[in-house]
C-alpha cells in the first residue's frame, strides 16, 4: 500500500450550479446550492485513500460546524487525520459557481488554513514515514517549504501543484521533484501558453513536470526523456471542480505502486474522468473498485499514450489576449524561480 502525506488545505465548498457564469456586475439565478467538503489539500488526500492509499492529513479546520464536518469528510474516506489541528476562528472556504458546460470559477478564503505556518510536532516523523509527499498553494508559502524540507531530508518524492498559481521561490523549486501544473498556471509561471514550452521552461527549475491539458489529457516531460502526451477519456463533464486533485491523488498511488509513468499517467485520467461526470469535489471521486473494472466497463476509453506531443506553434510565447493562461497574467510572470 503506498503511504501518502499530504500538507494541505481543508475548505468547506460553497458550490452554486448556474446555467452561465455572470459577467462582472452581473447578477444571474442559480439553481441549485450545495455545501461540499473539499480544498487542494483534502481533495488530494480523499482522491488518495479512495485508491488505496494510506494516507495522512496535515492540516487545519477553524473551530466551527464546518470544522466538523470537514474532518468527518476525511475520516470516512480513511484519511489519517491526527495531524489536522482545529484552531480558533472559522475554517477555510471555497466560493464556487459551475456552469452547464462543467466549467468553474472559485474564490478561496484561507481561515484556519492561513494558520499553518510552519509544521508541528510529530509532523516531520509523518512525512518520513510516506513514499510521497503532496503540496499545494493554499498554505502559507513558509510551510510548503518547510513541508518539502522534511520530505527531502527523508528520501520522500515531493509532489507539488502550483495552485493557485503564485511565483515560486527557488528555495521551493529546489525540492520539488514532480511539478504538477494544469496549463493555465503552467503559463502564469513561464511565459509560454504552450503547454510544451512551459514544460520545457520549467524543466530548467524541477527534474519532472506533468502539465494538465482538461479534455485533451496531459503533457509529461522530464530531463532526458522525450516527452509524452497521455490523452484523456472521452466523456461528458458534469462538474470539473477536483478534476486536478482527483488526477494528483491517482497518480501519487499509482506511482507509489511502482507503475510506470505512462500507466499512471493514463490511471490517473481516468479517475480524473470519472469524477467530472459527477457534481462536486470530494463527493465525486472514484474508488479503488470503479478503476479497476476492466476498461470496456470504466467511463471512456482511453487512447494510447503519444511519445511525440504536438509541434510547438511559432510564437507560443505568451500572447496578450484576457485571462490566465492565455494573456495578462502570463505574459508579465516571472520566471519560476523567482519570487517577488
Amino acid at each position: 500500500m503506498t503511504a501518502i502525506a499530504v500538507l494541505g488545505s481543508t475548505n468547506m465548498d460553497l458550490v452554486a450550479y448556474v446555467s452561465r457564469a455572470p459577467r462582472l456586475g452581473e447578477t444571474v439565478t442559480g439553481r441549485e446550492f450545495r455545501t461540499v467538503p473539499g480544498g487542494k489539500g483534502a481533495n488530494q488526500a480523499v482522491a488518495a485513500a479512495r485508491l488505496g492509499g494510506e494516507v495522512v492529513m496535515i492540516g487545519a479546520v477553524g473551530a466551527d460546524g464546518f470544522g466538523a464536518r470537514l474532518r468527518s469528510a476525511l475520516a470516512e474516506a480513511g484519511v489519517e487525520t491526527a495531524a489536522l489541528r482545529t484552531v480558533e476562528g472559522a475554517s477555510g472556504t471555497a466560493h464556487i459557481t459551475v456552469d452547464d458546460e462543467g466549467a468553474n470559477s472559485i474564490v478561496v478564503i484561507p481561515g484556519a488554513n492561513g494558520s499553518v505556518t510552519a509544521l508541528e510536532a510529530g509532523d516531520d516523523s509523518r512525512i518520513g514515514a510516506a513514499d510521497c509527499l503532496l503540496l499545494q498553494l493554499e498554505l502559507p508559502m513558509e510551510a510548503v517549504v518547510a513541508g518539502a524540507a522534511a520530505a527531502r531530508a527523508h528520501g520522500v518524492r515531493t509532489i507539488l501543484t502550483p495552485a493557485p498559481a503564485r511565483p515560486l521561490p527557488r528555495d521551493l523549486l529546489e525540492l520539488v521533484d514532480l511539478l504538477v501544473p494544469n496549463e493555465h498556471e503552467a503559463a502564469a509561471l513561464t511565459g509560454f501558453t504552450d503547454p510544451l514550452g512551459a514544460a520545457e521552461a520549467l524543466l530548467r527549475e524541477v527534474p519532472e513536470v506533468v502539465v494538465t491539458l482538461g479534455a485533451a489529457g496531459a503533457l509529461y516531460a522530464a530531463r532526458g526523456r522525450e516527452p509524452l502526451t497521455v490523452p484523456a477519456p472521452r466523456v461528458r463533464a458534469v462538474d470539473t471542480t477536483a478534476a486536478g486533485d482527483t488526477f494528483v491523488g491517482a497518480l501519487a498511488v499509482a506511482l507509489g505502486e511502482g507503475r510506470a509513468m505512462p500507466e499512471a499517467l493514463a490511471w490517473a485520467a481516468r479517475a480524473a474522468s470519472v469524477s467530472v461526470q459527477r457534481p462536486g469535489a470530494q463527493s465525486s471521486m472514484p474508488t479503488r473498485a470503479e478503476l479497476d473494472r476492466p476498461a470496456s466497463a470504466a467511463p471512456g476509453t482511453i487512447p494510447p499514450a503519444v511519445p511525440t506531443p504536438p509541434e510547438r506553434p511559432p510564437g507560443a510565447e505568451a500572447d496578450t489576449g484576457a485571462g490566465l493562461g492565455s494573456g495578462a497574467e502570463a505574459a508579465s510572470a516571472p520566471a519560476p524561480g523567482r519570487a517577488s
